[in-house]
């Protein structure tokens, strides 16, 4: 008979082993869960003066509502999702309405890959004295491309569901729309910027100035509330696509850029960190620009998003890290925000002037699987 001790000894001998097959399995795994590298995540933040110096107060709008805005970006508020979603989104958008957007009316873009309801358009209209429109996906930018051997792919969505990868057998469309061709929608061509927004979000803070604003003042093309290391098992061969492309296109890598955040060895291999692109507020004319369209048309030519399952977040902040200069990529640290399992929840005065309801205790900054540290260092 099995003890309760025995069956831990057992359960840790399983977990000890699989983590030393993961490490010789794959570099970067064996990196990135490297004693050392666990300590460089533990060291104390440095001080960042790029996000850690409050917001102008030329950015801000008082709280009255007879303060009409004076001055916008060209921007939209972006949400991708489904009919079934309704009630998950209606949440995110209410937090938004009264965090920010009820103050400053940008409006929304709605997109799904089939046609929106009547009742879906009626409720979300209900939420909001903003613009909103509805768009359908064209086929060609969601479905499964023709030339992707169906074959290779399903073994490779039942092999990570087999080995327990989370999101093994899903979200593949999803995130090669997102990659490269939401921003090429026809609803989305007169806007420059977008803050992108998903069901069952929470908002923990008010946000009292303009972010598009900001980003259009201050050059900046990318930002970004959480940063973490990627699943290896997703994208064991995406590094190396990327230096082939680095390779093919050496004018593309912008001198001053965010490499720096993406490795540790000039390259050579890949930190897994990454920018989790289920908040982004960016720039659409970056990924409709030469050097990241060329880009994603390489690494869509590999198949990578059907025969592992690289997410747009990888490569979304790869393209951000090497095709912009560093200080174009701005960490939003005063907007609290939470997608399940992870949230950032700004710290001391930041929190206080938000009126943020977060706990700062619970915040992902820096854990041991937070890149935000890696992040802090391109500016120490």
């Amino acid at each position: 008979m099995m003890t309760p001790m025995r069956y831990i000894l057992l359960v840790l001998g399983v977990i000890i082993s699989i983590h030393y097959i993961m490490s010789f399995t794959y570099e970067e795994y064996g990196k990135a869960t490297s004693i050392s590298n666990f300590a460089e995540q533990w060291t104390a933040p440095k001080s960042n003066p790029l996000y850690k110096t409050p917001v102008p107060d030329e950015y801000c709008k008082p709280d009255s509502p007879m303060h009409l805005q004076d001055r916008k970006a060209n921007a939209s508020i972006v949400v991708l999702v489904r009919n079934s979603e309704l009630w998950g989104i209606m949440s995110s958008m209410k937090q938004l309405e009264d965090r920010f957007n009820r103050k400053f009316q940008y409006p929304y873009v709605f997109l799904n890959d089939e046609p929106f309801t009547q009742s879906f358009q009626d409720h979300i209209r209900a939420l909001t004295n903003a613009t909103v429109e509805f768009g359908l996906i064209p086929p060609h930018h969601w479905h499964q491309p023709s030339w992707i051997d169906e074959e290779r792919a399903s073994k490779s969505r039942d092999d990570m569901i087999k080995n327990d990868v989370i999101y093994g057998g899903r979200y593949r469309n999803m995130c090669r729309f997102n990659s490269g061709f939401f921003y090429r929608h026809e609803l989305l061509q007169k806007y420059r910027y977008y803050w992108r927004v998903e069901p069952d979000i929470q908002l923990f803070c008010d946000v009292d100035y303009d972010p598009f604003l900001m980003m259009q003042d201050q050059n900046k093309v990318y930002g970004f509330t959480i940063a973490i290391s990627e699943i290896p098992a997703t994208i064991p061969t995406l590094w190396d696509v990327v230096k082939s492309f680095i390779d093919a296109n050496p004018d593309t890598v912008v001198p001053g850029n965010a490499m720096e955040f993406l490795s540790d060895d000039d390259g050579k291999s890949y930190s897994l960190c990454h920018f989790w692109s289920n908040f982004e507020i960016a720039d659409l004319d970056f990924w409709r620009g030469e050097a990241y369209s060329k880009f994603f048309e390489y690494l869509d030519e590999q198949g990578g998003f059907y025969y592992e399952r690289w997410g747009d977040a990888p490569v979304h902040s790869i393209g951000a890290a090497l095709f912009a200069k560093k200080e174009q990529i701005h960490f939003f640290n005063d907007i609290g925000y939470q997608h399940e399992p992870f949230e950032h929840c700004p710290q001391g005065d930041v929190h206080t002037k938000g009126k943020c309801w977060c706990n700062p205790d619970e915040s992902v900054d820096y854990q041991i699987y937070s890149c935000l540290n890696r992040y802090d260092k391109l500016f120490s």
